[in-house]
């Protein structure tokens, strides 16, 4: 507040000596008449300046989030008109550690992507280090994707090469097409490995922006953009890749119609429904042969990242990249996936609203497979058991309408996200109609309902990439089996979660949840193949820090052994 006074008694001794400096000047003195004007106007200067001095006084700190280590960073004083040009930018308090430990670089406009910066005012920093060898490598891509990425020169030369179909051999600067295709849960999953992979093969990765691929996400690379050029040669394609393509990898090994010569592009089948020889992928042998090929198109809605741990040729990379398994995607996630300004408006404004004022926030999270009308009883029970069994929510007392608490109440805010209001109505009306027996104060709140996915609707993405990240935030978490959704959001905040288990028949598991055993994603669908006896083997028992998920028990995911 000492810049504001400063700034008001500026502006006051400025009036001041505008006033002095119209005064008219005397030579001996002044009649008694003037001097009493004079008088009355200083009394009346010392009073504004009296009054100004109190009020600002009074008035809230700015410093909303102080520290030890801070730095002074331009952002914008209302969240709401966010990315509007004709607001100028107001000092908040930020946290040094808004690169996220070396994770992320500088060299972005900060009022283009105010979530990459502002991500930590919201008490979301790392929940582990990324390692030293990591972060350079980062660097080393982002050094290669300028030089490499789309309208450069290395890029424009490819491209001609591609049209022609003259390719004959890999060049300086190769590439992996991610297509944009399922869900926004599967698709940011899939980019996530994408990206891993184009690591470890030393390619640039260049998207495919689908219908909204711009409307959720900052660009992540300086200076250069990941976004595929809309006259990219092979758009018109990408719907037609299937696994029966005749550039599909897979189809190729099983129709023995690789040639010797170095192909101008493969295509890469790596969807739930892929076969046999598309999941030869994941052999070293393989990989040397497509290390040959300057463009791979992938198309997947799997997070195929812990079979990526189960290649020979990539284990010692790994290993230097991530120490800690169970933190791939946490790295990951918050290096490439930063939050639209629409998007950030509505995380922000709705956290600011509903949940920063609580002592705990609790997110759970609702994917219901049933067909029917819900909301279901059985499902409701096994949330209310799960969340009541594990201590996240408190019993209610049913034959009492007050609970006596000595000391101060603890509030919790429970922000639940489902395509239906069923489940958030429901609790919301047990925890209003009866006091918990602890004497906590309990909030409950859902964003929206959209009662039914709708994967190709723009404003249903951007809602669902918010509530995504709304769950990232909260302390503890609750999800729903098989649903990428709630894998986004736990990979995010760096949360194990409280797993629901799927229901069978209609009937609430018991137990209704499990604790997971990481903050990984599960790979839905992984190969089950020894590349080099040729044999059926089972992946998930080969290492140990590839295991079978806890919701799926086919699926794969890592964990710290």
């Amino acid at each position: 507040m000492r810049r504001l006074n400063r700034n008001s008694d500026d502006q006051l001794r400025d009036q001041g000596n505008g006033a002095v400096s119209r005064a008219p000047e005397t030579k001996c003195g002044l009649n008694p008449m003037k001097s009493m004007g004079i008088l009355v106007a200083c009394l009346m200067l010392l009073s504004v300046v009296f009054s100004v001095s109190v009020i600002l006084e009074d008035l809230p700190s700015e410093s909303i989030w102080s520290g030890a280590e801070a730095r002074v960073l331009q952002v914008k004083p209302q969240l709401q008109v966010v990315g509007s040009e004709d607001d100028s930018p107001h000092d908040v308090k930020v946290p040094g550690d808004e690169l996220l430990g070396g994770l992320l670089t500088n060299g972005f406009d900060e009022r283009s992507c105010l979530s990459r910066y502002q991500s930590v005012l919201y008490s979301k920093a790392l929940t582990h280090n990324p390692s030293p060898y990591l972060i350079s490598r980062l660097r080393s891509y982002e050094t290669l994707h300028k030089r490499c990425g789309p309208h450069t020169e290395p890029y424009n030369k490819t491209i001609e090469l591609l049209a022609s179909g003259k390719q004959t051999g890999p060049s300086d600067c190769n590439y992996v097409v991610w297509i944009s295709f399922s869900g926004l849960g599967n698709r940011i999953l899939t980019l996530a490995s994408a990206f891993l992979y184009s690591l470890l093969t030393n390619r640039v990765l260049l998207v495919d922006r689908g219908v909204d691929i711009t409307d959720l996400f900052c660009e992540p690379f300086p200076d250069v953009s990941w976004l595929l050029p809309t006259d990219f040669p092979l758009t018109s394609q990408f719907s037609h890749f299937d696994q029966k393509s005749v550039h599909c990898y897979g189809n190729m090994l099983k129709n023995n119609s690789l040639a010797d010569s170095t192909l101008p592009f493969v295509y890469l089948h790596l969807v739930h429904d892929y076969g046999d020889h598309d999941k030869l992928f994941f052999c070293d042998q393989d990989q040397s042969f497509l290390n040959r090929v300057p463009w791979l198109v992938m198309k997947t809605d799997n997070y195929f990242v812990p079979s990526l741990f189960l290649i020979p040729s990539f284990e010692e990379e790994l290993r230097n990249l991530f120490p800690e398994k169970q933190t791939v995607f946490h790295f990951l996630g918050r290096y490439l996936f930063h939050p639209t300004n629409q998007v950030w408006g509505l995380v922000t404004r709705y956290y600011q609203a509903y949940l920063a004022k609580a002592d705990e926030k609790i997110g759970i999270q609702i994917r219901v497979f049933d067909t029917g009308v819900g909301p279901f009883q059985h499902v409701l029970d096994q949330i209310l058991a799960c969340t009541l069994n594990e201590n996240l929510l408190p019993k209610i007392n049913r034959q009492k309408h007050i609970i006596g608490t000595a000391g101060k109440q603890k509030s919790k805010a429970v922000l639940m996200t489902s395509l239906s209001s069923g489940y958030f109505e429901k609790i919301r009306d047990m925890y209003w109609e009866y006091p918990t027996t602890t004497g906590d104060i309990i909030g409950i709140y859902q964003p929206s309902h959209e009662e039914y996915q709708q994967t190709e609707k723009q404003m249903h993405n951007v809602k669902a990439w918010a509530e995504m990240y709304l769950l990232s935030m909260t302390d503890k978490l609750v999800t729903s089996s098989w649903s990428t959704f709630g894998y986004v959001a736990q990979g995010l905040g760096g949360l194990k979660p409280w797993i629901l288990y799927k229901p069978e028949n209609s009937t609430a598991p018991d137990p209704p949840c499990q604790r997971a055993l990481s903050m990984e994603p599960c790979f839905h669908a992984p190969p089950f193949f020894d590349c080099k006896k040729k044999i059926g083997v089972d992946t998930g028992a080969l290492v140990p820090h590839v295991r079978h998920c806890e919701d799926m028990s086919w699926g794969l995911k890592l964990v710290d052994h």
